[in-house]
């Protein structure tokens, strides 16, 4: 057990060690040939896309292996006025929430769609840690398809972990929190008998991917971490790491450090899965949004749903089961096999690795604890061991794996990489990281056939490694090769928002699958307008609507007369190129909104509500061709009560 004044100590020893412990040779850490190994020619393509969670920004950045060239940021959970994001009317609805139109998110994890536990390419998805969703990016596209609302949910952190097919997403609550049914108005005190903690599992439509909550599994009042799913061996099983099954509501830096050892909770989903399927789940009201992208209209819409159905795992004992972990664990990952589930306790000193068959055994010869955890079974540690790593490193955070039977295991606090063999246990190479880095990322490093090749560290400190920038300095990824028995430092490269976890595909299983324009004519927007002779603008009320278009190089109609104060206007521009890579912008003096980007045949919308009498430029704000800056017109803006007529031109027609 420890004590405050334990903890305070190890809080000291560590920040000492952050502010000045210094890898040695950080100064010729990379040696001669890495450029070559990462050196990606001019015109050439990377070996694999890397999709990046941005943390605190709430986008999903996509790198390029080995070059870590930035090839795109895509807005998920925030707005984005580069893209229009959050901006255009079309895509206002995706950042709709319960609490209504929720502007920001924090994004922690990553999950490629998968078919037989190896990535598919289809899809990507990523959570919203703050205000609990979900989300589903195409990877034809880019762009971001569906979000969901998550019930029940205090945050959500411990997602997006999908099944083998990714018949679900997995999504674990990190604030246990008063389920939505109940009375919420509680005292924060009364959290060991009013708090508690959900597990979603978001069905997954295989063929266009839509996202549904098919049920929800009501646990005790933990914190859930990370998870993985099995595979081979252990096919139809979840392992989550827990902490906080102290049940503390403050100062968890001490409370929930209490007991030597957390959990990691073993859920038999296909149990659970059966319960449902025979009418035992509970119907209960909630409320959450849940929001779709359609190419064909080019518009989001969001719905409000009302009901999700939970199973509380305290009523069925053979779904879930706590394997004791040393404390505090973060990491809970499972091997290629799926006979490995490797458990990382940041404040152990070792790192334990259980193993499917004895657990299996375990609960077959009931080895459980005399005290059950909250009415859940406790398998004895002894019985699911299958042994320790012993002295790995210190502050064990995240582990990823091979093709060859490695394990590759990230550690906080001596900011290092350790490569272990997880059948002998034996540590065979470790390499410092610059520094403290957090999660870690081997290609296909969670598949059942990793790609190897590469290691990515995330690292949380980056003092000396780049120019500074002032009070805060840039993000952090290193890039190891592991092609052999020593790992080998060959790259450092920034990345945005605070990255986390990540996950990186062959760029072949991607490229040739991209959408590079929208046809015209099958643009289903209301507001379209497939060629100029389509152009107009129409007054309702207060309300104008202007239907124009963008083509190389200018709009139509580009001068607008008759638009008064009070009124609402609504710029629909369609995109008219039909070409790769030939975007336009659209921007208004004096928004207060941001600008749209259309992308070649789609229609997107900027609400406009003018607050003075004037001339107002517009203008392309994406360079387009040589007549760019000759790409503009006027919006002519008069007294309310005005009779100047409702007009509009392009050069004489009108």
């Amino acid at each position: 057990m420890i004590t405050k004044k334990i903890a305070v100590g190890l809080l000291a020893v560590a920040a000492v060690y952050f502010t000045s412990c210094k890898p040695k040779g950080s100064s010729s850490a990379v040696s001669g040939d890495a450029a070559s190994k990462t050196y990606v020619a001019p015109g050439k393509y990377d070996e694999f896309y890397n999709f990046v969670s941005g943390g605190f920004s709430g986008q999903l950045s996509v790198y390029g292996l080995p070059s870590g060239r930035l090839l795109r940021v895509i807005p998920v959970f925030s707005v984005d006025p580069e893209k229009g994001w959050g901006y255009s009317e079309e895509t206002k609805p995706m950042l709709n929430t319960s609490h209504g139109f929720v502007p920001w998110d924090d994004l922690h994890h990553v999950e490629m769609s998968m078919t037989d536990a190896m990535p598919n390419g289809k899809w990507v998805f990523v959570n919203g840690n703050n205000t609990p969703r979900l989300a589903r990016v195409d990877l034809k596209t880019f762009r971001t398809a569906e979000i969901i609302e998550l019930p029940n949910s205090g945050g959500n952190h411990s997602s997006p972990f999908g099944t083998e097919n990714s018949e679900y997403i997995v999504a674990g609550t990190r604030f246990s929190v008063p389920a939505d049914t109940d009375n919420g108005d509680v005292p924060i005190n009364t959290y060991k008998q009013n708090f508690k903690g959900h597990i979603s599992f978001v069905s997954v439509n295989k063929d266009n991917g839509e996202m549904n909550i098919a049920f929800q599994l009501k646990t005790p009042g933990v914190n859930f971490d990370l998870a993985r799913t099995g595979k081979g061996k252990s096919s139809g099983w979840f392992f989550f790491s827990t902490y906080n099954t102290e049940q503390a509501n403050t100062l968890l830096e001490v409370n929930a450090s209490k007991n030597d050892k957390d959990f990691i909770m073993a859920v038999n989903w296909k149990k659970a899965e059966e319960y449902i399927k025979a009418g035992k789940g509970k119907k209960q009201s909630v409320r959450y949004a849940h929001n779709k992208f359609n190419e064909e209209t080019h518009t989001a819409t969001s719905e409000i749903k009302n009901e999700v159905t939970v199973l509380d795992v305290a009523e069925f004992p053979d779904i879930v089961y706590m394997i004791p972990c040393p404390k505090s664990p973060h990491g809970c990952d499972v091997n290629p096999t799926g006979e490995y589930i490797v458990g990382s306790g940041k404040l152990a000193a070792l790192l334990p690795v259980f193993s499917f068959e004895k657990i299996q055994k375990a609960i077959a010869d009931k080895a459980f604890e005399a005290e059950k955890y909250n009415g859940i079974p406790v398998i004895k540690y002894e019985a699911a061991l299958y042994g320790e790593v012993q002295k790995p490193g210190l502050g064990p955070l995240h582990t990823e794996f091979d093709a060859e039977g490695n394990a590759y295991t990230s550690f906080f606090v001596s900011s290092e990489v350790v490569k272990w063999n997880v059948k002998d246990l034996k540590i065979i190479d470790r390499k410092p990281t610059y520094y403290s880095v957090g999660h870690l990322m081997v290609p296909g490093g969670n598949t059942k056939k990793p790609y190897g090749k590469y290691l990515v560290a995330y690292n949380k400190i980056t003092k000396d490694r780049y120019l500074p920038t002032g009070p805060e300095l840039s993000q952090s990824a290193q890039l190891f090769d592991i092609s052999g028995e020593k790992m080998q430092l060959i790259l450092d490269f920034p990345t945005i928002g605070e990255p986390h976890y990540a996950q990186a595909v062959p760029a072949d299983l991607i490229k040739n699958n991209q959408v590079k324009i929208f046809e015209i004519a099958k643009n289903k927007h209301p507001y379209v307008a497939k060629g100029e002779g389509e152009t107009k603008v129409v007054r309702e009320g207060n309300k104008v609507h202007v239907y124009i278009t963008a083509v190389r190089s200018h709009f139509a109609p580009d001068n607008i007369e008759g638009v008064k104060m009070g009124d609402e206007v609504y710029f629909h521009v369609t995109n008219l190129e039909q070409d790769w890579d030939v975007p336009h912008g659209f921007g208004v003096k004096g928004a207060n909104n941001g600008e749209l980007l259309i992308m070649p045949g789609e229609t997107t919308t900027l609400k406009w509500v003018p607050d003075r009498v004037g001339i107002f430029p517009i203008y392309c704000t994406d360079f387009c061709s040589a007549l760019h800056q000759e790409m503009q017109g006027y919006v002519r803006v008069s007294p309310k009560g005005s009779n100047v007529p409702l007009t509009w031109s392009l050069g004489d027609k009108k």
